[in-house]
């Protein structure tokens, strides 16, 4: 990926909170993609460049997206949840509400998967199809903003409050350990950027 100046530098896994934001970013990226090709087609045949971003993109939600799910459900969250403080009562809610954002997803993904891979496939959508691809990536695009707009602004800041650095450097080992990585030889690291053997 090209360096931009004045851009934000990748988190490393001693930051765990800042890598599940900077994969925020990923998710908006690859999902407007997403959105943009299939509104700009008709069906037909894809351009090679589309056909390469529909291809990554695709490949991104099946393979980097579950694993960033899995970090907070099963390391971020859970340590939320036994954290004391009076601002914790008040996000319970909001975290079960994210778990149930996170199964809506899925279900969601499961029918971009299969159309966008029909689509790559086959090299054409059905008008009904595309219709279809379109309602369901609309429909990931709003459940996302609101989604990621209630993590990287209330949850993250929350945790980033009321975790100890040792709990934090335990979801940091987790997220390394769930890609297969040391997470003590991984300085500067992005948790988005998965081995080869995550990739295929």
């Amino acid at each position: 990926m090209a360096i931009q100046i004045g851009a934000k530098p990748e988190s490393s896994f001693n930051d765990p909170l800042g890598l599940l934001s900077d994969c925020h970013r990923r998710i908006e990226k690859f999902l407007e993609q997403m959105v943009r090709i299939a509104r700009d087609s008709d069906g037909t045949g894809l351009p090679d460049a589309e056909r390469t971003a529909l291809t990554t993109a695709l490949k991104y939600f099946r393979g980097a997206a579950p694993l960033h799910t899995q970090d907070e459900e099963r390391s971020l969250f859970p340590r939320l949840r036994v954290s004391q403080g009076s601002e914790m009562a008040a996000a319970f809610d909001a975290l079960a509400r994210l778990e149930a954002d996170h199964d809506r997803a899925d279900l969601l993904h499961a029918e971009v998967d299969a159309l966008g891979e029909a689509w790559l496939t086959d090299g054409a959508l059905q008008p009904a199809d595309l219709g279809r691809l379109r309602a369901a990536l609309q429909d990931l695009k709003s459940l996302y903003a609101a989604h990621i707009a209630v993590e990287d602004h209330e949850v993250f800041p929350l945790a980033g409050r009321s975790l100890a650095a040792l709990l934090l450097e335990q979801v940091g080992r987790e997220m390394a350990a769930r890609r297969g990585l040391d997470f003590d030889n991984l300085p500067g690291v992005s948790h988005c950027q998965l081995r080869k053997a995550h990739r295929d």
